[in-house]
C-alpha cells in the first residue's frame, strides 16, 4: 500500500471512530413493565430507526432521585415520565426544563393536556382491578370505590399506591363525595382529614403499598390480594396475559401522562427531537397497539381501529364517569400531602 493510501485509510478509520464515539443519544427513564415495553415498541425503536439517535433506558424516575441529581449537578437522565402530580411537584422544585412552543409544537395536542414543563404522552385512568377467582362473574363484583372499602361484601387483602396522588380523591369518592366536589372538599382542613381518615380505615386490609405499576397486577395474579387500585393499561396487560383479573369502569380517576426534560439534561437537543416524535398523531396512534392508554391528539383517534378504541380510557362513556386529576391542586399541596401520607403508612 502506498503512503498516501495508508494515510487515507488511517484518516478514514479515525473519522469512523470519531463519528461512532460522538453518536447522538439520550437517557430515558420510566416505570418499567408493560408501559415501558409499549413505549419502546411504539416510540423508542421507531425513533431510533428514523433518526439513528441511541436511547439508553433506565427505570423508576422518582422525584426524590431527580431532585438528588439536580441538586448535586449529577444529572444522568434526560427524559423522565410521570403523571400530572409529579410534573407539578417537579416544576415547583425547579427540576424540569421549560418546553417552549419553539422546542415542541403542541398546537394539535388537547388544550387541557398542555403544560409548559411537560409534553403530554397519553391519557390513562386509575381504576379498580380485582381477582376473578375471588369474585367470579357468577356473583357480585366490585363496581365503585366504595366497594373497594367494603371488606365485608368483598373480602380479602388490597393493594394501593404508596403515594397520595389519586388516593385522596378515591378515598373521598368512596366516602360519598360527588366527583365535581372532591377538590372543593380537599381545599378544606376538614376535607383533608376526612380523606386521611378514610384511608386509615382501609389500611389494615392493605398488604401491598406499590411504587411500580406492575406490582398490583402481580399481586392480583398471584392471589396475594383480591382487589387493587392501579392503572387501566397495566390491568389490561394482565388480562391480555390471561391472568385471572378484571377491572371496573364504574368509577375512575383520569389523568394525563407526561414526558419531562430534567433540568440541565446533558442531551437536551436529542431529548427535544424525541418529544416532537412522540406527540405526532401517527406515533400516538401506534402507542395504543401495545397498551390500553388513549392518545392526546384528536387526530390520532381517526387512525385507531374500533377494536382498539374499545380498550382505551378516553372513550366518551368512560370519561363521563371519571374524575380528572387536578394537577394544579397537587402542584400546590403535593409536598404536604406526601409527608402526611408517608406518616400514615409508617404509623
Amino acid at each position: 500500500m502506498s503512503r498516501s493510501l495508508l494515510l487515507a485509510a488511517v484518516a478514514a478509520a479515525g473519522m469512523l471512530i470519531a463519528s461512532t464515539s460522538h453518536a447522538e443519544e439520550f437517557v430515558f427513564s420510566s416505570w418499567g413493565g408493560t408501559y415501558q415495553e409499549a413505549i419502546t415498541k411504539a416510540w423508542i425503536d421507531p425513533f431510533h430507526e428514523k433518526t439513528r439517535i441511541d436511547v439508553v433506558q433506565d427505570t423508576n424516575p422518582e422525584i426524590a432521585k431527580i431532585k438528588g441529581m439536580v441538586d448535586t449537578n449529577t444529572v444522568s437522565w434526560d427524559v423522565v415520565t410521570g403523571g400530572g402530580d409529579a410534573l407539578s411537584r417537579g416544576k415547583a422544585e425547579g427540576l424540569f426544563e421549560e418546553i417552549t412552543p419553539e422546542m415542541v409544537n403542541q398546537d394539535h395536542v388537547l388544550a387541557e393536556a398542555r403544560h409548559p414543563y411537560g409534553v403530554p404522552s397519553e391519557i390513562f385512568s386509575t381504576v379498580i382491578g380485582f381477582s376473578t377467582e375471588q369474585f367470579p362473574d357468577s356473583g357480585p363484583q366490585p363496581q365503585t370505590f366504595a366497594d373497594f372499602w367494603d371488606v365485608a361484601k368483598f373480602p380479602g387483602k388490597r393493594a394501593m399506591p404508596d403515594s397520595p396522588s389519586e388516593v385522596l380523591e378515591i378515598a373521598l369518592l368512596a366516602d360519598g363525595v360527588p366527583a365535581d366536589q372532591v377538590y372543593a372538599v380537599l381545599d378544606t382542613p376538614e376535607g383533608v382529614k376526612r380523606a386521611f381518615d378514610k384511608i386509615a380505615e382501609i389500611k389494615p386490609h392493605v398488604s401491598v403499598w406499590w411504587s411500580s405499576g406492575a406490582q398490583p397486577v402481580q399481586a392480583l395474579g398471584s392471589g396475594e390480594v383480591t382487589m387493587a387500585i392501579g392503572w387501566n393499561g397495566r390491568f389490561q396487560g394482565g388480562i391480555d396475559e390471561k391472568l385471572p383479573i378484571k377491572m371496573t369502569w364504574g368509577q375512575s380517576v383520569a389523568q394525563v401522562g407526561y414526558f419531562m426534560i430534567v433540568k440541565n439534561a446533558p442531551n437536551k437537543d436529542a431529548a427535544v427531537k424525541f418529544l416532537n416524535y412522540v406527540v405526532s398523531p401517527e406515533a400516538q396512534a401506534e402507542f395504543s397497539k401495545y397498551v390500553a392508554y388513549g392518545p392526546i391528539t384528536e387526530s390520532a383517534m381517526a387512525l385507531i381501529d374500533d377494536e382498539r378504541k374499545a380498550r382505551l380510557p378516553s372513550t366518551p362513556d368512560r370519561l363521563k364517569g371519571a374524575l380528572f386529576l387536578n394537577t394544579a391542586w397537587w402542584g400546590e399541596h403535593a409536598t404536604a400531602m406526601t409527608e402526611k401520607y408517608t406518616a400514615l403508612l409508617q404509623d
